[in-house]
């Protein structure tokens, strides 16, 4: 019989990939979203993808009822993928609230219901926002956590205290903390990719869309930064290559393969690209110019940080091996495809 896992945000944008990369791997996943940035089409793609329809439940992770359910409905889950969480900086600085009750009580809520039906395996959806401004860079795991630049930064560094203070109480549960740096880009059948709800908040798909002309024009959020061209520097991973992170630290945790109860690992390419640098990568790679002006500073924003990913790829064999210009031209292919789909 076939794992069952247990995806929170699984029709997101992340969470869709690794959804793909979970069943071609031969899991068998329940997806739980409350589609609040996404659509239930995207199981219909999934489908599409894999041959595969995953379970889906539309369930919001503060309803501690409902979710108790759903792991009522599908019994012998395996493990809990927990993507489920609101994730835009900028929105986060202005609407702290809604922040601390989404992104901390919907994994307070997992938690004890993995305790309650004897679920054992966590893998959380983690960020690099964590280590804040980094004294030394690349990053490593062993980097310390800074005060965070943002509530969403905070969520997420609460978020690994509470798990690491509910498996040091005795729980059992064990766990992957997974510190992505910037997921871009589109599953290559362009069915899957980012679509953000309103405005995007993350840059590609703003660039894609001012590149396609939903957009009138770019920003770029301050030119006066510490770095080479005065734009912030980041760790662009593809967003497949991120998902295939996920499926092999689930069978880390599966195996008994694990050095610690709770382990953390850094999820980038271990290369820095400043903001232009990325536009000027866009345009390399699709020919398509783009419309962009320098704005000033956005709040939250941290100046440079990228990864040492050099622990992720020896313990868990993992490595991100997409080209930037691949990864970007994938971002493209899936805002052509959406243009022909009349969805934005």
């Amino acid at each position: 019989m076939k794992e069952r896992i247990l995806v929170t945000g699984g029709t997101g944008y992340i969470g869709s990939h690794t959804v793909v990369e979970l069943q071609n791997s031969g899991y068998e996943v329940i997806i739980v979203d409350n589609l609040s940035n996404s659509r239930a089409d995207v199981v219909d793609r999934i489908e599409q993808i894999t041959g595969v329809r995953p379970a889906f439940e539309h369930v919001d992770c503060l309803n501690y009822a409902d979710l108790d359910g759903v792991f009522s409905k599908y019994p012998g889950i395996k493990g809990v993928i927990h993507f489920a969480a609101s994730k835009a900086v900028g929105e986060s600085v202005q609407k702290p609230l809604l922040y601390y009750r989404n992104n901390l009580v919907s994994l307070i809520n997992i938690l004890e219901l993995m305790s309650k039906h004897n679920v054992q395996a966590i893998i959380f959806s983690s960020s690099c926002t964590v280590y804040g401004q980094p004294d030394k860079l690349p990053v490593t795991e062993s980097a310390s956590i800074k005060k965070a630049e943002s509530p969403y930064g905070n969520t997420k560094q609460i978020n690994e205290e509470i798990i690491c203070d509910t498996v040091k109480s005795g729980a059992d549960i064990r766990a992957i903390l997974l510190r992505y740096f910037n997921p871009i880009g589109a599953h290559p059948s362009a069915l899957i990719g980012e679509l953000p709800s309103g405005v995007p908040q993350n840059l590609v798909p703003y660039l894609t869309q001012t590149a396609i002309g939903i957009r009138e024009k770019l920003s770029v959020f301050g030119d006066d930064y510490h770095t080479p061209d005065g734009s912030c520097i980041r760790d662009y991973i593809y967003v497949v290559d991120l998902a295939k992170a996920h499926v092999v630290a689930m069978y880390r945790i599966l195996q008994n393969k694990q050095k610690e109860k709770v382990e953390v690992f850094n999820i980038g390419t271990g290369k820095g690209l400043s903001v232009l640098e990325l536009i000027h990568a866009f345009e390399t790679a699709t020919g398509v110019k783009l419309n962009y002006q320098i704005a000033g500073r956005r709040a939250g924003d941290i100046e440079q940080v990228w990864a040492d990913p050099a622990y992720a790829n020896k313990e868990l064999g993992w490595k991100a091996e997409t080209s930037i210009e691949d990864t970007l031209r994938s971002a493209w292919n899936w805002q052509l495809k959406l243009r022909e789909e009349g969805i934005q």
